[in-house]
């Protein structure tokens, strides 16, 4: 009996993994809902709701294809099966770097926006540690940066064979498809 209830103690603050599943391998990931908890949230339900089926990585940012920025980062993006991408769900409050106390390294995920508080379903991973993209960083003119919320695990060689697929400009041609992601 002592047992069971180390480990059910164990698992209470334990976050959940994700598996996300290409055509190139698979990427897994632990979302961090003590730390960020309304962006863990928000990835999870389009995760539960099977939005990511059959979406796709569809950007690359390498240090080659951003002449224009002043401010360089290495990332993958993805979204949604594109049967979706008019059905979001309504955009998250963006949980600000400086309050979460998680950073931009090597191997995060965070949700991708425009202005604050427009994040909905997009989704990066981080190629190296992108401190621009933490609160403060000026990769984004606003300069509240992006909401990550957890971590690679397993996988940075699919996530880095992502970022080196063909591209033209900052677009995959093709586009790495997701075959899905599910809680492991």
């Amino acid at each position: 009996m002592i047992a069971i209830a180390l480990f059910a103690f164990a698992m209470v603050g334990a976050n959940p993994h994700v598996l996300i599943a290409t055509n190139l391998g698979s990427i897994e990931v632990e979302v961090d809902e003590q730390q960020a908890p309304a962006t863990a949230a928000n990835f999870l339900r389009y995760v539960d709701a099977g939005r990511y089926t059959g979406g796709r990585f569809h950007r690359t940012v390498t240090m080659q294809n951003q002449p224009d920025k002043k401010i360089k980062i290495e990332v993958i993006q993805a979204g949604v099966n594109p049967k979706f991408e008019k059905e979001d769900f309504p955009p998250i409050l963006l949980e600000r770097t400086n309050r979460t106390g998680l950073k931009h390294l090597d191997g995060t995920i965070s949700m991708a926006r425009d202005g604050a508080d427009t994040a909905t379903s997009d989704f990066f991973i981080c190629i190296g540690n992108q401190p621009e993209l933490d609160f403060g960083g000026k990769r984004n003119p606003d300069g509240q940066g992006f909401a990550a919320f957890g971590h690679v695990v397993r996988g940075m060689d699919v996530v880095r064979k992502i970022q080196n697929s063909k591209a033209e400009a900052q677009t995959l041609k093709p586009p790495i498809e997701i075959l899905s992601i599910i809680r492991k």
